[in-house]
This record gives structure tokens, C-alpha cells and sequence, in this order.
């Protein structure tokens, strides 16, 4: 048997607000375990903004087989954090891209065209995965056999209770 070997690149922000806009919280090993069965993915990336106070969760998501790419952030006066993935997630998928079969994209977020369509070029695209279908950039409207929505995986994704929070 061929031994498969895609890699998920995650925009963490975009695929957690999706989710959260939906009404559900994604349990990430799940999600993980989920990528690794369905879609062959042996190594998944997560790009998220560095927020010191977050380290607990950093060392979960790192238990599950995440490999976390940090941002570094900026608090602005309103309280908010920043700390956009975009640029590092673009640049992982294509420096690594001689070292897997095909890529993962896990955002709705249109600044990650040209990397789709560089990866479909170089047929190195896996799929696009959207966490919304109702909401996502009309970008990839004419993409649709290259993506999956996560609208309906809330019972196979999804925290079951409350009290299970990571």
C-alpha cells in the first residue's frame, strides 16, 4: 500500500472564528485525527499569533501532533491581538513543498488564492478545506471540486459537552 504524504497548512484564526460564528467549538485532536484518517495528512501545521498567556494550550495542541508555526503578535490599545498568519502560512506550504505529495489549505480567507492556484498548478493541491460555506471569500467560488466545507462536521468535530474545553 502507497504510503501517503499530505500536509495541512491551518489558518488557526480563520478556521477557529468560523467555527465559533457557526456556534460550536472544534476539538482539535479530533480535528487532527480527523485529517490524518480522512485525508492522509501526516503532518498539519498550525499558524497562530503567540499570546504568552495561551502556553497550556500551545503544549495540548503540540500533544495532538500539531506542528505550531508562531506569529508574533501586537496588543493594540482597543485590547485586541494581532498577529495576521497569512505571509508565514504561504511561505511554509511552498518552502516545504518538496517535502510532501500534496498540501491542505484550512482557511476561507481569499489572501490564500494565489497560493491555491499555485499548488493546483503544480498539482500539489489536496483540497481546500473552508470551516464555513456561508461565509468565505467569493475568491474560491470557482474552485468548488477543490474544496470541502466543514459546516457538517460539528458531531464528528465538535466538544460534546461544555466541561470538555481544552
Amino acid at each position: 500500500m502507497r504510503k501517503y504524504n499530505n500536509y495541512a497548512f491551518i489558518d488557526s484564526q480563520n478556521l477557529n472564528l468560523s467555527i465559533l460564528d457557526q456556534g460550536w467549538k472544534l476539538d482539535f485532536m479530533k480535528f487532527k485525527k480527523y485529517l490524518s484518517d480522512k485525508y492522509r495528512v501526516r503532518k498539519a501545521f498550525l499558524f497562530l499569533g503567540y499570546v504568552p498567556s495561551n502556553k497550556n494550550l500551545y503544549r495540548s495542541l503540540k500533544s495532538y501532533g500539531y506542528s505550531i508555526i508562531f506569529k508574533p503578535t501586537l496588543f493594540l490599545s482597543n485590547n485586541a491581538v494581532k498577529g495576521n498568519v497569512d505571509a508565514e502560512l504561504v511561505l511554509h506550504a511552498v518552502i516545504k513543498m518538496s517535502e510532501y505529495d500534496k498540501a491542505m489549505i484550512v482557511s476561507g480567507d481569499g489572501d490564500f488564492y494565489c497560493l491555491i492556484e499555485y499548488l493546483k498548478q503544480q498539482n500539489k493541491l489536496l483540497k481546500l478545506m473552508i470551516p464555513n460555506k456561508y461565509r468565505y471569500s467569493s475568491l474560491f467560488r470557482k474552485m468548488r471540486k477543490d474544496i470541502v466545507f466543514m459546516n457538517e462536521l460539528r458531531g464528528k468535530l465538535g466538544y460534546k459537552t461544555q466541561n470538555e474545553r481544552h
